[in-house]
């Protein structure tokens, strides 16, 4: 359930390339994202991390101390949606982060987007994980498997939102299983 370690060498050269500082996550799961990104970032760079199952995040914690990360990482248990609209209400963090990346409810990601435009810097980065959904976005509804279904309308519905907004750049990279790669624009 982690993501791929190809995706996770990806975002780790994104956060190089841009020179990143501080970046924001949403969904961390065990954290094998997390590490990439934290060892791209400069020592005095910073993560924000949110996911309501510290449980999960706690299974990759001793990793991420023994690769000497902990210092950059602040997890917050929360709910992504209730925990950007504090940050949002925050004059501190507004347009502060470089880079966001998103692997958490699917369904919400149209909301996660409207806040992370307000939240992420003119020409920094949002990716979203899972945009391809094993594939089920290409086919039709009733060759998907029931279970797949929901979240697939959901992934197609941001990929065309993602595709109409004038407000971002996106690339669709087919590496693990979808990254759509968004660069704010204003």
């Amino acid at each position: 359930m982690s993501v791929p370690v190809d995706e996770g060498q990806f975002l780790s050269m994104l956060v190089k390339i841009m020179n990143a500082k501080r970046t924001l996550e949403i969904g961390v799961f065990t954290g094998y994202s997390l590490l990439s990104t934290a060892l791209a970032l400069p020592d005095d760079g910073q993560i924000t991390a949110i996911d309501l199952d510290q449980e999960a995040y706690e299974v990759g914690l001793p990793f991420i101390r023994q690769a000497g990360m902990e210092h950059k990482i602040n997890f917050i248990k929360s709910n992504a949606i209730s925990a950007l609209s504090e940050m949002l209400n925050n004059d501190k963090d507004r347009s502060e982060f470089d880079m966001a990346f998103v692997d958490a409810d699917k369904c919400s990601y149209k909301q996660f987007h409207e806040q992370l435009l307000k939240l992420v810097k003119v020409g920094g980065i949002i990716a979203y994980d899972n945009t391809l959904w094993y594939g089920s976005v290409a086919q039709k509804e009733e060759a998907v498997p029931e279970h797949l279904r929901e979240t697939r309308k959901a992934i197609m519905e941001i990929n065309e939102y993602l595709a109409c907004d004038p407000r971002v750049d996106i690339s669709q990279v087919s590496i693990g299983d979808g990254v759509t790669v968004c660069r704010r624009l204003y």
